[in-house]
């Protein structure tokens, strides 16, 4: 927060109507990387340019007003959620709006609710923000700032962190170097920390300004007045939070003449002792918005996500209402990472040779208030060899109602209802659209969701191998949680992608250190995907997955900390505009080897299962290219596939086949928008036209589905093309999409009263079955 003295000069109108036009047009022209980062940059160069002069801010806001309306004039609507987007970005920074401005904006959000989704979504979520912001002006930033920076108060108790994780696969060397650096350098502003005092000087300032404006509020005075505060500025920041929040529980009546009278007092007895009039016109000053606070993480085999989430719970004002402390996050997360793995792992138990009864104890035993006050990992190792069984001071606890209920209340928000392109779903009922899920509802849901203070945004920086991971943790963490809630019950989990690989275009190969049908293709084919359906995710974060590569080399070339973190920005925007999810399938695999004494496996995978005959690779390669006479000539083993047909009109059928192949290629994600279905699509390495009995399909479209080989041969099974994730000597697999837990528990609590059927009663046929994984996006799916 500088004085007016300090701003950057003022941009006219014309050259921000230039400006606009030019991201605009440059939407529609060809989606080569070099021209996707040239689109975000010039988002982000338009933003650069208003951030730091308010004047800048409310011309900007004008002109894309009159940008979007001349888009619903011309029906141009593939404008209209990138120009909405800019333009809340810009209403937040602006020091000042007039209410007629306002009042423009929020009709043109609510004649949005009468277009097809997304629109409707992303319109009603901003007509709600838009008439709250025009009866308390500064709402949203005095919000998001206390939220992001996690400023302890009494009156607002929401906070956010952003998690980046990175593959280091993707990430290492000097493109983990630039990510780290320019990180880094998004918490300095004007060369040094912003601290909390700093943020709150920015809340009240900017607070003071878009209620009162510049007729009435000396912005350089009231700047200078905050900054010789120093500590005082705290009970003014509470009193700003405290005044704000009442008038949102009184629903902001009497068109804010409280709220302004308020605030000119603070004003009054801020500027006070600078000897001058206060209500003197001045120009506004500056109140940038900073990034949110991020914390990088590089994904490696001993990064437990949920438990770094914990600590970040535990070391936040939130936990004070929770009462979170060491040993209760270490009984709810586990020892180490292991814990995350399937329920099959056996506990480690030791043998009782008494009644289990404490009067029942031999005399030798002491049951001394240590024996129960001991945490568990302090047992002396004695104990354990003893042969006796070892207790604390505890009790067993059966889940409550309440309990059990969050996870399904989570699976009726979240998946219950949900939009699919163009006409809507039916929730988790089989006769659903099988178009992929997008969105959220806006039906209201009859249980009140229960509020959670907390809100982790997680953001995924690699290929398809990290968003595997992602998906399998998620799945895992889901699965525990409904054995025992913690952090469902305090925390709001939410997704994004950045799409990056090593290659300079999305289209090269990743290198591998072994030739494999994993390393063909596209290594990042969710976020091919999600460019296709949402052009501007593909504007501003495909483009930074393409550039991040360029800009490590250009940080070889030029070291040092960048003045204007590139990145971090990219990501700032993301996760807060980012607010309309796709649904992801998160894929079971259950995997059986030859050999007996192996024990099956349960996994996940997202976007990719590869399978092959190892001693078939080269025959096979060597093959591909050869013309075909007949069946006959296909090499391989041979494999029988049962599998359940996907068809639009929803009968499916149960098939099988036997057939020779070297391998197959199971993939989740469409590779053309014309075979966009939510299902997975099996291809094998060799198209045999005939079978015994049946004639083979070049491509079988299934949800379930079963592999076995039926020789003495084994195969190998890849997960989302990641080699670390490579199961050798399988005989068979069995697919088929994850059960959400939150369906499970309502099913269990079914059983019990209804034995013997297993109908979709109650709750259950307004819930969804599967467990998808939700990646955030701008609009969700718009084509």
């Amino acid at each position: 927060m500088e004085p007016a003295a300090g701003c950057s000069p003022t941009v006219s109108e014309a050259e921000l109507y230039r400006s606009v036009q030019a991201m605009l047009f440059r939407q529609t022209e060809s989606q080569q990387p070099v021209d996707s980062f040239n689109k975000g940059m010039l988002r982000w160069t338009l933003h650069k340019k208003v951030q730091n002069n308010p004047a800048n801010s409310l011309a900007l806001v004008w002109v894309l007003i009159k940008e979007l309306e001349k888009a619903e004039r011309w029906r141009t609507h593939n404008y209209i959620i990138p120009l909405l987007h800019t333009l809340m970005y810009a209403i937040v920074q602006a020091a000042f709006i007039p209410d007629e401005l306002y009042k423009r904006v929020y009709d043109f959000c609510k004649r949005l609710l009468t277009y097809p989704h997304p629109y409707c979504a992303v319109g009603l979520s901003y007509t709600r923000q838009i008439k709250i912001e025009r009866s308390i002006p500064g709402l949203m930033y005095q919000r998001m700032i206390t939220a992001e920076q996690r400023l302890k108060n009494e009156h607002y108790p929401f906070q956010e962190r952003v998690f980046v994780l990175a593959d280091p696969e993707v990430f290492s060397g000097s493109l983990e170097e630039v990510l780290l650096g320019d990180i880094e350098a998004s918490t300095l502003a004007s060369g040094g920390f912003l601290s909390p005092l700093d943020h709150m000087r920015s809340v009240v300032q900017h607070t003071i300004q878009a209620a009162l404006g510049a007729e009435q509020c000396h912005g350089p005075k009231l700047a200078q007045a905050l900054k010789d505060m120093g500590q005082d500025v705290e009970p003014y920041f509470q009193e700003v939070l405290a005044t704000l929040e009442q008038s949102v529980e009184e629903g902001g009546r009497g068109e804010g003449a409280a709220l302004r009278s308020r605030l000119q007092q603070l004003h009054s007895e801020i500027v006070a002792d600078t000897g001058s009039e206060p209500l003197s016109r001045a120009p506004l000053c500056d109140c940038a918005l900073p990034n949110p606070e991020m914390s990088f993480h590089l994904w490696t085999e001993d990064l437990d996500i949920w438990r770094e989430l914990a600590r970040c719970l535990r070391s936040s004002s939130t936990s004070e209402q929770f009462s979170i402390n060491q040993e209760q996050e270490d009984l709810d997360l586990g020892d180490s990472p292991s814990d995350l793995m399937p329920s099959d792992l056996a506990r480690f138990s030791v043998m009782s040779n008494d009644s289990g009864i404490e009067r029942d104890l031999p005399p030798s035993t002491d049951p001394s208030p240590s024996l129960f006050l001991s945490s568990p990992w302090e047992q002396s190792k004695s104990d354990q060899d003893s042969g006796r069984l070892s207790r604390r001071g505890c009790i067993k606890m059966k889940p409550s109602v309440k309990d059990s209920m969050v996870l399904i209340q989570d699976a009726l928000e979240d998946h219950a209802n949900l939009g699919g392109r163009g006409s809507g779903g039916s929730g988790g009922r089989r006769g659903s659209s099988l178009l992929r899920q997008t969105g959220s509802s806006m039906m209201q849901n009859l249980f009140t969701k229960q509020q959670r203070h907390f809100t982790a945004r997680i953001v995924a920086m690699g290929d398809d191998r990290v968003l595997g991971r992602l998906a399998q943790a998620y799945y895992f963490f889901r699965k525990r949680e409904a054995r025992r809630l913690f952090l469902t019950m305090k925390v709001n989990i939410k997704f994004y992608y950045i799409p990056v690989c090593r290659a300079l275009t999305p289209i090269s190969p990743v290198k591998e250190n072994h030739p494999s049908k994993q390393s063909e293709g596209d290594p990042c084919t969710l976020g091919s995907y999600l460019s296709s359906v949402d052009p501007w995710y593909s504007c501003n974060i495909k483009g930074l997955g393409c550039m991040i590569p360029k800009l490590a080399k250009m940080q070889q070339v030029n070291p040092g900390k960048p003045k204007d973190p590139f990145i971090s920005d990219v990501i700032s925007y993301y996760v807060r505009t980012g607010q309309q999810p796709v649904y992801f399938t998160i894929y079971f695999v259950k995997i059986t080897f030859t050999s007996l004494t192996k024990d099956p496996v349960e996994d996940v995978f997202l976007t990719y299962l590869d399978m092959e005959f190892p001693e078939f690779r080269q025959i096979s390669a060597s093959m591909k290219d050869k013309p075909r006479r007949s069946s006959g000539e296909v090499c391989g083993a041979v494999v029988t596939i049962n599998y359940k047909t996907v068809t639009l009109s929803g009968r499916d059928t149960d098939k099988g086949i036997s057939l020779r192949t070297s391998g197959a290629q199971i993939s989740a994600i469409p590779s053309t928008e014309a075979e966009d279905l939510n299902c997975l699509t099996l291809t094998l390495n060799e198209f045999p036209t005939k079978t015994k009995n049946n004639t083979v399909e070049p491509k079988i479209r299934t949800s379930n589905i079963k592999i076995r080989t039926l020789e003495s041969r084994s195969f190998t099974v890849t997960l989302d093309r990641d080699r670390r994730r490579t199961y050798s000597d399988v005989q068979s697999i069995e697919i088929s999409p994850c059960l959400d837990p939150g369906y499970c528990v309502q099913k269990t609590i079914q059983s019990k009263f209804r034995l013997g059927k297993d109908k979709n009663v109650g709750l259950s046929k307004y819930m969804s079955k599967c467990l998808p994984l939700p990646i955030n996006t701008f609009a969700g799916i718009t084509n």
